[in-house]
């Protein structure tokens, strides 16, 4: 799960929900014993969580077709099922040569692994950044790397060292400089292992099309899927210079052919499309990376982009040798390009409705920034690409920005989390969820983090200058201790340069200015922590809850001051009003989690900390009795 999936946590509470809209009633561990020794109720409590232990891995298994997908792997690259869970990719790619070189009587060679100079990875042509609101069409290589391997015959059995006694016919010079004979005199061995893959992942799509039985559908999703990345693998494979047969020759010249490929279809395309050769607009290549082009045609319209698109793709595609292949994908309509490798789209296959909100290199998919970055950001990107509403996205961005500093934020948005990989000793230098692991070791060494764990963690405000590190907090001890939390460190370390970068391309200069400066930056709320360097030495006395003045020792049991007794009834209501609220919120929150526990007649008793509501629970609960605390001050009306 952890190699295949990219998660905030890998709990089977958290994992569960990801993919199956389920999860199970989180018991802690110390209160284990006592339903065991409780009545049936708490004994068949106890029984649910232990059976769902089981249920639900086994229902995550057949949802993401765990069992098929390795079975398919392991029948296409010939290792056991063992070696897909314990080893890496290299092995799939030595298989799969040591069958072929056996049917063709070759030995492989015992390599000793040295690392050599870096080789020059593939192009990125330099990205136009801007808010596009006409569709942007876009050209993908399909199988790119796998495709000019089969076009080219490069393969460690046709490349050539010495070109002396051969024949200019018999080879071709790749960008890079090195050398490979032809198909014509040697057909290379990797050429044939990606052709049989390909035409075997061909065969695999053409067959699911018309599949009627849904096992037999996901068994042959799983073998198109394994082919496409045992494809995908080899070229990894003669690149990975501490490897089992790595080849610099190989690697190199596929990036160099894959860098001149873009370059040239750049430059076809800018050529062809323009008002000269008869079309209403010139074409410009915006942005191209790795395997694909986004060009724009200058078309307002979905349709004539497409239409342009697949001509495009032909176009390009005849001028290079099969199996090579350019192909029309999809439109991206609008379009925020921010940077390289980082961009955001509608992204459209048919004209009539798009497909999905496609982003890439943005914060709506890390998970070392807290839920809130990821939940603004795709706010801002819906109103924008969605909405086309760019001043509501600056407005939203503006409120939340508010609410950070006025403290109404959920601590639930905050939290973040971060794999315990090593050990402290191991880490250069302090992190913040190390220290955190030590600290709650220290407090309660049954519940804390283990190695592999990822760490949740809130930074809290601390002294002037004090280390990150120091400032971090297990979320549930900061709602216990109502600790205040450093709305200055999520505002500059988490929100400020994603904001800036989506906005940028609309707001340009302004960008930082506008969204983090302003009337909305203005008001902030401070909390009181009841722990802390000097709460001990500090005497709290309790305030008039109109006009905020302390009272003195003899009215310190009232609500109020003698000059606001006249409001003491409005202030009476005002409270009752705020407790009510708070109550149907809690009331709404502990139901949602009996539906969840499937029982509206028992105590919440859930610890799942993967789970927003947890939060919320605990933070309405501390609310609800310091309101109760205030409404006490009033004492025993008289009516």
């Amino acid at each position: 799960m952890v190699r295949d999936y990219k998660l905030r946590s890998y709990t089977l509470n958290a994992v569960s929900y990801q993919f199956l809209q389920e999860q199970k009633e989180d018991v802690h561990h110390s209160i284990i014993s006592d339903l065991q020794n409780g009545n049936e109720q708490t004994r068949r409590r106890l029984a649910i969580y232990c059976l769902k232990d089981a249920y639900l891995p086994l229902r995550l298994i057949e949802k993401l077709m765990s069992i098929i997908n390795y079975m398919e792997m392991a029948r296409v690259t010939g290792v056991p099922l063992g070696y897909l869970l314990t080893r890496g990719q290299q092995i799939k790619v030595v298989s799969q040569l040591l069958r072929k070189c056996k049917e063709q009587d070759l030995l492989i060679p015992a390599m000793k692994t040295d690392v050599s100079d870096e080789f020059e990875g593939a192009t990125v042509i330099e990205p136009i950044k801007g808010y596009y609101d006409v569709p942007i069409s876009t050209l993908d290589f399909s199988s790119l790397y796998p495709s000019i391997m089969i076009a080219h015959n490069l393969c460690y059995t046709t490349l050539l060292r010495n070109k002396e006694n051969c024949s200019p016919d018999d080879y071709i010079q790749t960008p890079s400089g090195n050398y490979f004979v032809k198909t014509s005199v040697r057909r290379g061995i990797l050429p044939e292992i990606l052709d049989n893959l390909l035409k075997a992942r061909k065969r695999a799509k053409e067959m699911m099309k018309e599949e009627k039985d849904p096992f037999r559908y996901k068994v042959l999703d799983g073998r198109q899927l394994a082919l496409k990345i045992s494809a995908n693998s080899v070229y990894g494979f003669t690149g990975a210079q501490v490897g089992k047969l790595p080849c610099l020759e190989i690697s190199q010249s596929v990036t160099s052919f894959g860098r001149t490929m873009i370059e040239k279809t750049k430059q076809l395309v800018e050529e062809k499309f323009t008002i000269k050769n008869g079309y209403l607009h010139d074409a410009k290549v915006i942005y191209g990376d790795t395997d694909s082009v986004m060009v724009k045609f200058g078309c307002t319209k979905l349709e004539e982009a497409m239409k342009l698109g697949k001509e495009a793709a032909d176009f390009v595609s005849e001028t290079f040798v099969k199996p090579i292949k350019l192909e029309f994908e999809k439109c991206y309509y609008p379009y925020l390009l921010i940077s390289k490798k980082r961009y955001a789209g509608l992204y459209f296959t048919r004209p009539d409705k798009y497909d999905k909100m496609d982003c890439k290199g943005i914060e709506t998919v890390r998970r070392d920034n807290s839920p809130l970055v990821a939940n603004l950001i795709g706010v801002c990107l819906q109103k924008l690409l969605i909405d086309k509403d760019p001043q509501g996205a600056i407005d939203y961005a503006k409120q939340t920005i508010s609410d950070i500093l006025c403290n109404r934020i959920d601590i639930s948005q905050l939290v973040i989390t971060k794999e315990l990989t090593k050990t402290d000793k191991e880490y250069a230098g302090k992190q913040a969820h190390v220290e955190l692991a030590n600290k709650m070791r220290k407090r309660d060494p049954g519940s804390a983090p283990q190695l592999g764990d990822r760490v949740p963690f809130v930074i809290v405000a601390g002294s002037k200058g004090q280390a990150t590190y120091e400032k971090a907090e297990d979320p549930v001890f900061v709602l216990d201790h109502n600790l205040p939390i450093d709305t200055q460190y999520y505002l500059e370390n988490q929100i400020s340069k994603p904001l800036i970068r989506i906005f940028e391309p609309i707001l340009h200069d302004r960008a930082e200015h506008v969204l983090l400066k302003g009337e909305h930056t203005l008001t902030k709320t401070v909390t009181i922590s009841k722990i802390g360097g000097l709460a001990m030495f500090t005497k709290k006395k309790e305030a008039c809850l109109s006009c905020k003045t302390i009272l003195s020792d003899k009215e310190s049991t009232n609500a109020v001051c003698s000059h606001c007794k006249s409001k003491e009834s409005e202030l009476y209501q005002k409270e009752i009003c705020a407790m009510s609220t708070l109550e149907q919120k809690f009331s709404r929150l502990w139901t949602q989690c009996q539906r969840c526990q499937g029982s509206l007649h028992e105590d919440v008793i859930c610890t799942n900390q993967d789970c927003p509501i947890f939060y919320m629970r605990k933070k309405v609960q501390k609310d609800l009795e310091e309101q109760d605390k205030i409404i006490r001050r009033f004492g025993d009306l008289e009516w």
